[in-house]
């Protein structure tokens, strides 16, 4: 395990020049930063547990007899990249792997997952440490009592994942034995990074940080261990580069700091479109917190965040108070090889610029909860996001209690993440399928779409995305009309598009339910397209129709992306999809992230200039103050130097 850090450095963090986290690019939490991490990924033990044996054998104790195969973590077993590769059903399934640690004074150990689909039992050396329901968040488990002093350590986890637990939110996992229609392989058991962490008894516990574009500056929420020290303080440091836009310290008040930071008050040499964050200028703040008492440094936390705002207002999206048109691709984040977990961290990176690339603004995160590793990326390269809840398929008070517990969940760990514009807890009314006719369908949406109101009040909301909407911030329609003419007619004015949603209902689906109406709401195609590039004419899901030549489908999509470009109420799109998916053959890019018509020509297409923002074209470099050389571009060398919030128990 890392050692301690030297007095000296300490000492100048206390009262030295302002600090910083050195970079950490694979860190599993790029928001909340220690150094020294050691990652547990890699070969394990493992076990199938077909007839749910291992509990009442003691398979917790970890005697390495029961684990009879080899995985490698943290990819699902039924992907070929674990070295397993079974796709069939297997409810209950053990891991085992054998570490070094020792028990430090005034030190805790924790143990991180990143996410463990879908309820996780974890014990160290025969101790329960952990137990977590919900396949897509994190949690830790402070090991630290379970540690033996010899230092060879035993870690197991039991993993449950039912196949056919509808209840269950479980995005586009399949719950037959073979993937079908939409639906793709499983992903069940670890699926994201395990980790180690020592840390200090008296520490930073969580962070949470919030954007106050108008007032220049960011609202920043910090949970604190203080560990019986009355007098602890917070040192925070937030700087753009070499600048240092703040550097002060605070009284920690049981337990929490909370601070509005305006950001360079006095400089004014600090334009509004230096500091803001947008798709096209990523400007993030580097945050550097330290934890005193007195001169000693209890903690140091590395951290980002970025001063942005997103409304909608008459008829109009706003980022940054301006009228934005929004370019989105819906994602999946599948690989053949690994499922849901991403092959490798970089292959984070490569996806997030695979969208800029292909000239998109924004990614419409289907049915998935990313890792935040991705999130990072969209942060610092400049990739808007829509993020969504995974599904479950039955209504039920089971399936009300776990969407609810894990939405919750989510919204704490990525609330603090800039790119992050909108929040939808239900899409196209999976687990609702009554919510035209059913009360209490509509007021779970409802409960919904306030509960994330009330905790994230400055992002948009869409209570059910793309069908029945019993109320939403942007009114959103999925439509997968072949032609462009169609979208034209339904989408091209003001006129046609009240039509359209009292009278079409595209999908025959009603757009907004009694009580909700549009007003001056934004309409935006969240679904269309979906063209399937088939030349071998393969068996599978041929999508919302078919081409047989790359020139086919980049004629395909330029008929539909410029129908909705040409209209004048319609203020964004999400084009479907990013990439193939298993049977799913209607991506941009094949399951190999390959791409099927030239990259430039797609991203020529995407970035037409739209009718509905016209001023898309000219963003806030346009008041006269480009930098020499244009507008900037994010360096490919960019790195992650950052990580987001502690979670219970710590």
């Amino acid at each position: 395990m890392p050692s301690g850090r030297g007095w000296d450095t300490m000492n100048r963090m206390a009262h030295g020049p302002a600090p910083t986290v050195p970079t950490d690019v694979h860190h599993p939490r790029p928001q909340f930063v220690r150094p020294g991490w050691v990652d547990l990924s890699g070969p394990w033990g493992f076990a199938f547990d077909d007839g749910m044996v291992g509990m009442h054998d003691d398979w917790h104790d970890g005697d390495p007899a029961h684990f009879d195969r080899r995985i490698q973590v943290p990819f699902p077993f039924e992907s070929p990249a674990s070295g397993i590769g079974d796709t069939g059903f297997h409810p209950v399934v053990w891991y085992r792997r054998t570490f070094t640690a020792h028990e430090r004074d005034g030190h805790r150990l924790l143990m991180h997952f990143g996410a463990v689909d879908y309820r996780a039992h974890v014990w160290v050396n025969g101790q329960s440490v952990a137990y977590h329901e919900g396949g897509n968040t994190p949690f830790t488990a402070d090991i630290t009592s379970a540690l033996v002093p010899e230092g060879e350590q035993v870690v197991v986890v039991r993993a449950e994942d039912l196949p056919g637990d509808l209840r269950q939110p479980r995005g586009k996992q399949d719950w037959q034995a073979e993937s079908h229609a939409i639906w793709y392989d499983r992903t069940s058991g670890i699926w994201q990074t395990v980790w180690l962490e020592e840390v200090p008894a008296a520490r930073i516990r969580a962070l949470r940080w919030k954007p106050d574009a108008d007032g220049r500056g960011v609202d920043m929420d910090v949970r604190v261990r203080t560990d019986g020290r009355d007098g602890a303080r917070l040192r925070v440091v937030l700087r753009q580069g070499e600048r240092v836009l703040s550097d002060d310290v605070y009284s920690v008040d049981r337990g929490q700091v909370q601070r509005r930071i305006t950001l360079a008050e006095h400089d004014m040499s600090l334009g509004h479109s230096d500091l803001l964050w947008s798709p096209e200028h990523p400007n993030l703040i580097d945050a550097t917190l330290v934890l005193l008492d007195g001169d000693e440094v209890l903690d140091v936390v590395g951290s980002y965040t970025a001063v942005r705002s997103i409304s909608a207002s008459r008829d109009r999206l706003l980022l940054n108070g301006r009228p934005y048109y929004l370019r989105l691709v819906l994602a999946q984040g599948f690989w053949p090889e690994s499922h849901l977990a991403a092959p490798d961290p970089d292959a984070l990176r490569r996806e997030v610029q695979l969208v800029k690339d292909l000239g998109f603004n924004g990614v419409r995160l289907h049915q998935k909860v990313e890792d935040p590793r991705f999130l990072a990326w969209c942060d610092r390269l400049g990739v808007l996001v829509w993020a969504e809840m995974p599904a479950a398929y039955e209504f039920s008070v089971t399936t009300i209690q776990r969407l609810t517990r894990e939405w919750l969940e989510v919204l704490d760990r990525d609330a603090s993440h800039p790119c992050i514009i909108a929040w939808v807890p239900v899409n196209e009314s999976w687990g609702v399928p009554a919510l035209e006719r059913s009360p209490e369908q509509q007021n779970l949406v409802r409960a919904l779409y306030h509960l994330t109101k009330s905790l994230d009040g400055d992002r948009l909301v869409i209570g059910n995305d793309g069908w029945e909407q019993p109320v939403t911030d942007v009114v959103t329609v999925h439509d997968y009309a072949s032609r462009g003419q169609v979208l034209r007619d339904r989408y091209a004015d003001w006129d046609r598009l009240e039509h359209t949603l009292a009278r079409t209902q595209p999908a025959y689906r009603v757009v907004l339910l009694a009580g909700a109406s549009r007003e001056d709401r934004p309409v935006l195609i969240s679904e269309f397209g979906g063209i399937s590039y088939d030349p071998d004419q393969r068996a599978g899901w041929s999508g919302y129709g078919s081409v047989r030549s790359s020139d086919q489908l980049l004629a395909g999509y330029q008929d539909l992306v410029h129908a909705l470009l040409d209209s004048a109420a319609v203020v964004g799109f999400c084009w479907t999809q990013l990439t193939d998916t298993q049977q799913e053959r209607n991506g941009l890019l094949t399951a190999e992230r390959v791409p099927k018509a030239p990259v430039e020509q797609i991203r020529r297409i995407t970035t037409r200039v739209s009718a509905a923002v016209p001023g898309d074209a000219v963003d806030e470099f346009s008041y006269g103050d480009y930098p020499p050389g244009g507008p900037r571009e994010p360096s490919p060398d960019f790195r992650i130097e950052g990580v987001g919030a502690d979670l219970d128990p710590r």
